[in-house]
C-alpha cells in the first residue's frame, strides 16, 4: 500500500509517467422491446426485458498528472490481450519515456511473464525493461485511481445498455476525447502518512 501511496505523492515526470491500469467487463444486452423516448412530462420508459449479445472487455489506461486516459476493447482479457497492452504503452504511447511506473491489481494475468507467451523473448525483453510494476494490495482496488476513471464511465456511457461492439466503442471513443480534450486530472490526496493513521489496525507494530 505505502510503495503505491509514496509513487502518487512523487511529482509529475515526462520521464517516469505514473500508469494506473485496470479493465472493465461489460455485458451486451440489446432491448427486448423498443424504448419508449422521453416526451413531454413523462420519462424514458426502458422495458426490463433484454437480449443478450455476448460480452466484451475494456482496458482503461489513466495518466492522472497528465490528464490523459486511453480505452482500449477486446473481445477477451487474456495474457496476450494484457502483453499487447504493454506493447502499446511502451511502443506507441510513451517511447522516448525512461521508465513506465504502471499501477495495476494482482490479476493473474497481469505479470511480465504474459509478454513472453506473447511475443519473441528478445522483444519481450525490451519491453519489460520500460516498465516499473506497481502492485495493489490484494482486496484494495480503490488505491488504483483507474477505479475513479473506471467509475466516471460508468455514469458517463455504460449506464444504458449497449446492444453492440460498434455502440460501446463509438461511447467510450466519445466520452475518452472529452475528457482528455479537457486535459481532466485526478488529484490523489491519501498519503502514506494518513494510513498509518486512519488504517492503524493493519500494522503489527504502534506507531510511537
Amino acid at each position: 500500500m505505502e510503495d503505491v501511496l509514496d509513487l502518487y505523492a512523487q511529482p509529475y515526470d515526462a520521464q517516469y509517467p505514473t500508469v494506473c491500469f485496470d479493465e472493465k467487463f461489460v455485458l451486451l444486452h440489446a432491448d427486448a422491446h423498443p424504448t419508449q423516448p422521453v416526451a413531454p412530462g413523462v420519462p424514458e420508459r426502458v422495458d426490463y426485458e433484454y437480449v443478450r449479445q455476448g460480452n466484451a472487455n475494456l482496458f482503461f489506461f489513466v495518466e492522472p498528472l497528465a490528464g490523459w486516459r486511453h480505452v482500449a476493447l477486446s473481445a477477451r482479457r487474456t495474457k496476450q490481450d494484457y502483453a499487447e497492452c504493454l506493447r502499446y504503452l511502451a511502443e506507441e504511447r510513451y517511447p522516448a519515456a525512461h521508465k513506465i511506473r504502471l499501477v495495476q491489481d494482482n490479476l493473474n494475468t497481469h505479470l511480465a511473464a504474459s509478454l513472453y507467451e506473447t511475443f519473441a523473448p528478445t522483444r519481450a525483453r525490451q519491453i519489460a525493461r520500460r516498465f516499473e510494476f506497481h502492485y495493489t494490495p490484494k482486496h484494495a482496488s480503490w488505491l488504483n485511481m483507474a477505479e475513479i476513471e473506471i467509475g466516471i464511465f460508468e455514469r458517463g456511457c455504460l449506464r444504458h445498455r449497449v446492444a453492440d461492439v460498434a455502440t460501446l466503442e463509438q461511447r467510450i471513443g466519445t466520452l475518452e476525447a472529452e475528457r482528455n480534450a479537457a486535459g481532466c486530472t485526478i488529484q490523489w490526496r491519501f498519503t502514506a502518512q494518513e494510513a498509518r493513521r486512519k488504517l492503524a489496525h493493519l500494522y503489527p507494530i504502534e506507531q510511537t
